[in-house]
Parts: C-alpha cells; structure tokens; sequence
C-alpha cells in the first residue's frame, strides 16, 4: 500500500508529502510504524544519558578538581542547559525551513557524540586540569584555579554538546510521530503510544545516568563515564543511520518564523495606511481560518491591501500583503508570550537542583552503610518523582478531577502551570529551611547531617515538574495555530532556557551584591538558605502575575464563523465615500469572485 499524503492551504501552508529515502510516495507495508519509530527513540535516549549524566555531576568537577568559586560553576553548568534549550530553536527553523528532521537529527546527534569525546579528552588529560590540592571549599586560597587555556577544550566540549542536544531535542519527537498516518486509526492509536514511550526514554536515560554514569564518574574515572556516553551516542547515530530504508519523511515547507517575521514586515511598512472602515476589507477576511480579533489591531496592516504596490495579482504577493489568517496566528502566538514568561522561574528553581543541592550533598553525609551515594546520584529522587507524578496525573489525579469539573480535560494546561508553581515555590522555603538546619548542625555540633534530607526539594520539584512540564507543552501545543505546532515547542523550551540564564544571572548578581556572603565555595560559612528563601517570595510574585495572566487569556477559538451578516456588510460598503476605500472594495470583490 502508497501512502501519499499532501495538503496545501491558500495561505501557503502545507503539510507536505511523506516520501521514502529515494523521494518517492512511501510504502506504508515496508516503512514507518514501530520499526522506524523504535530506531528513531535510540537518539533520544542516547541524548539523555549524555545530557543528564554530564549536567547532574559537573559542578562538582569544575569546584573540586578545577577549583572553579561555588557560583561561578553554578553559572557554567546553568549557562550550558540554558544554551542547549535555546537552540532548540535553532533546530526547529533549520529542520523546518531547510534541511528536513531526518538530516538535522543526524547532524545533532554526530555533534553531541563529537561534544562527548572532546569532554572525555578534556577531563582525562592532566595537562588540562591545575595541579590537585586537599580541598578547594575551604581551603581556595592555597589552589591554583583553571587557567583559560585549560578551560578552551571543556567549553568547546560542551557547546558543541549544547548545538547537539538542541537538535535532537527540537525535532527527535516530530520525526518519531512522522512515521504514522494519522488517517489510519490503527496508527493514530500507535502514535499516541510513541509519545507515552518518548517520556519513558527520557526518563529512562535520566534514571540510568545519575545512578550509574554519575557512579562511574566518582568512584572509576570521569573519562571512563564520559567515554561511555560518547560511545553511546556514537551507536544511537550508527542505528539511525541503518534506519534510513525504513524512515517516512516529511519534505520541509519553511519555517513559522518566517511567516512570524513577515507580518511584522508588512505592518511596520504599511503603519501609515489608514485601518479599513470593517474588518472585511482586510485581505483574505472571508476565508479566514481564525476568526479576526482586535487585540494587537496594529498588526491588522499587515493585511490591509495597498492599491500602490501594483494591480491584479502583484497586489496580493505574499511580501507585499499578508491574510486575515496569518495575521491572527501571528496575534495567537503572541498571545502566549505573558504565560511563558511566568513559566520562566519554575525553570530558575529547577536549575537548583544540578547545581547548588548538589554541592549540599556533597558535603552531607552520604553513606548507606559501607557504600557511599555519589552527590549527583541524588537527582534519582527528581526523575523517580517525576516518573510517579505522571502516573498519578494520568490514572487517578485526572479521572478525579474530571468527575468534580464535568470537563474532559479534567484539568485544564493553566491549572497545572499554577500547580507546579506552588510545589516550586514549597520547594524552595524546604529547601531554605534544611539548608539552615544543616549549616547549624555542622557549625554548633560539628556534624554532617545526612544528604537524604535533601529529598523533599528534589520530590517537590520534580512534582512540580510532572504538572508544569506537561501544563506548558499542552498550553502552548494546543493554543499554538495549527501551522506552527512545531515551533510552539521550541518556544516551550525557551522557557526552559530562560530559566536557566536568570538562575546564572540571580547568581552573579547575589554574590556581587552580597559580596559573596550568600554563596561561597564553603558553603557552611556562606548563607545559601538566603537565596533559597529570595526565590520562594520571587516565587509568590511571579505566582500572582501568573493569575492575573492566566485570568485574562482567552482559550483558543477552535471553529470559526463569521459574526457579520452579508446586510452588515453591504450597509459597512454603501457607508464608505473615498475613492480609495472604494478602490479598495473593488479589489477585494475581483479577488473573492476569483477565488469562487
């Protein structure tokens, strides 16, 4: 059986067609399904293990053997995640508007397995680390910090992972769902099963690298839990490449951003056009997918015809006017802009957990009888957390909540942002709390607590975590436009991304204006519980802001028709007087009886 699918809209849009490696209409017998699929979730499960198993035990390298300050290397390992998450955007455009999610995953996943080697090399050599010393928290003054040209092959290491990662992560999951039809129920029902085993290699992958690869790291050598990673990643890109007779592909049919970019375009070079007396003399009006709106109403040029620019179909290029349609999905996207900015600190709380609670574990009590839980290994209670949470969610939670709202969401993608933005926020003030018990006990007893009370941030966390993450890819997935799904999880990621740059920026900024006396390489003569505590009320702020956003927003409208009457407009057309408006109505009659 050929699968041909194609759909092309009259604003340019397309779905493309899904063809097989040589070009041709796919055989859906010999290509695509679970087969292609499973191969494809071997990129993403590499990539975790990679990810995950370097940013959960690095900070604990760059202090301990690279005597890098406290918040220095909080910044390193922050500003790296952050980076990584941004370029998922860069990912999502160049699959979208040039090279295809088959040659991009490749691509990604070649320089993640280049960014592991050079960070095997990097922490394996000697010359590339500064002579060791007893220990750097408390005695820094006696060691010798990095020097930059040390540092050049770690960073290079490590955004050439970043530009990888950001890759995989932007387009793995889109490619996976490219090998169903979602016109054949049977593979609809597939595809909705290769999301469920997409979290769970993720999750699995996590789980796998801060227990053993973090184990391996601290106790065998960091070359040899690295040299694993890359060799992991080198066979994920092996067994991807073998796939490639077995893969549908989508042709690329350019990016949103584009598209984004082009309705600012037009209405920044048609801001001196008056507005047209009614909507209806905008361009494309009566066959627009998205009924028209007037928030933003200065984007509304974009589609106002300018009978200057030529006659017939010049009048109507699409760098010359936009449509009513596009203009309202460039308005919807910005309409997520005050959500994802709300979203922004839960990531800023999240960063905490692979940085500085895991320096507090290093210096608590870790042992379980004669086995010592490396730092890093503690990020098992978060995935663990998140893993449970999910279940709940899915299995009791909203079930539950459907029988009390009589809504088949249950809970709606807001609800559950606002509900991990409590748990961030609770994790924050447990977080503060411990951090003070625990510097007393050692400073008045001169005693090690045990690391394990460190487990109710990670729990909440990664409870909050199971309902933000799933809340903001539904919200921004769902109130997206249809055209621009793909880019809406870049733009969720952002987020992430943004998380991580204000974690490194709260950090640079706290240590200058407290002159380190919050953060310091020991952290039993610093006060950390301080800045636990300054993100817990940012936290109530920012929860407020969330309301009053959440309150305002108005869902996406999922059918339109058009509230006018044709006795309203023709009543809008016998009103008009100018020559020009009436220029203008003319044009639009010629283009609608065109189109009919």
């Amino acid at each position: 059986m050929v699968l041909v699918a194609t759909h092309v809209d009259k604003d340019g849009g397309n779905d493309g067609m899904v063809v097989d490696f040589r070009g041709n209409p796919v055989d859906k017998s010999k290509t695509g399904r679970w087969l292609a699929a499973g191969l494809i979730l071997g990129s993403e499960l590499s990539e975790r293990i990679c990810v995950v198993g370097i940013s959960m035990n690095l900070v604990t390298y760059l202090v301990g053997e690279l005597h890098i300050s406290t918040s220095k290397s909080a910044n390193i390992v922050t500003n790296f995640l952050g980076t990584l998450n941004l370029l998922a955007l860069l990912g999502g455009f160049l699959a979208d508007a040039k090279l295809g999610r088959y040659l991009t995953v490749t691509i990604a996943a070649t320089s993640t397995a280049l960014g592991v080697t050079l960070l095997t090399i990097a922490t394996t050599i000697p010359s590339m680390r500064p002579p060791p010393c007893t220990d750097y928290r408390r005695q820094h003054h006696e060691c010798i910090e990095v020097n930059g040209r040390q540092l050049a092959l770690l960073y290079t290491a490590l955004y050439t992972i970043a530009l990888g990662g950001g890759g995989i992560k932007s387009n793995v999951s889109g490619f996976g769902s490219d090998q169903f039809d979602i016109n054949d129920p049977k593979e609809e029902k597939a595809m909705i099963f290769f999301f469920n085993r997409f979290y769970f290699c993720i999750s699995l992958g996590s789980l796998f690298a801060v227990t053993v690869l973090v184990y391996m790291q601290d106790n065998i050598g960091r070359g040899w839990g690295y040299g694993i990673s890359a060799g992991t990643m080198a066979i994920a890109v092996v067994i991807l490449l073998c796939g490639t007779k077995f893969y549908r592909f989508r042709k690329p049919q350019g990016s949103p951003l584009t598209v984004i970019w082009r309705v600012f375009c037009l209405a920044w070079k048609n801001r001196n056009l008056p507005y047209p007396s009614h909507p209806s003399f905008l361009n494309g009006f009566n066959d627009a997918k998205v009924p028209h709106t007037e928030r933003f109403r200065c984007l509304d040029k974009a589609a106002v015809v300018d009978s200057s620019n030529g006659k017939g179909d010049e009048m109507y290029r699409p760098w010359t006017v936009s449509t009513v349609t596009l203009v309202e999905e460039v308005k919807m996207v910005l309409k997520l802009i005050p959500i994802w900015s709300t979203c922004i600190l839960f990531w800023t709380v999240y960063s905490q957990m692979t940085t500085f609670t895991v320096e507090q574990a290093t210096i608590m009590y870790r042992n379980i009888g004669s086995f010592t839980v490396p730092s890093g290994s503690f990020s098992f209670f978060l995935f663990t957390t998140i893993l449970l949470f999910t279940s709940l969610n899915g299995k009791i939670l909203v079930p539950l909540a459907r029988k009390f709202t009589h809504s088949v969401q249950g809970i709606t993608s807001l609800q559950r942002i606002g509900i991990g933005l409590i748990l961030s926020m609770i994790a924050m003030v447990a977080a503060a709390i411990i951090e003070r018990q625990r510097r007393d006990v050692f400073v008045h007893q001169q005693r090690r607590i045990s690391a394990f009370w460190l487990v109710p941030q990670f729990f909440l966390v990664g409870a909050g975590e199971a309902f933000a993450y799933v809340g903001q890819l539904e919200f921004f997935i769902r109130e997206a436009p249809e055209r621009m799904k793909s880019m809406s999880t870049g733009l969720f990621l952002s987020s992430v991304s943004m998380g991580f740059f204000v974690s490194s920026l709260l950090v640079s900024l706290v240590a200058k204006v407290t002159k380190h006396g919050w953060i310091r390489n020991d952290l039993n003569k610093g006060k950390l519980d301080n800045f636990y505590w300054m993100l817990a009320v940012l936290g109530v702020f920012n929860y407020l802001v969330f309301l009053v956003f959440s309150m305002r927003h108005q869902y996406k409208i999922q059918h339109y028709t058009t509230s006018y009457s044709d006795e309203e407009l023709k009543t809008w057309k016998n009103e008009q007087h100018s020559k020009d408006t009436e220029e203008n109505i003319e044009s639009i009659e010629v283009k609608d009886s065109a189109i009919v």
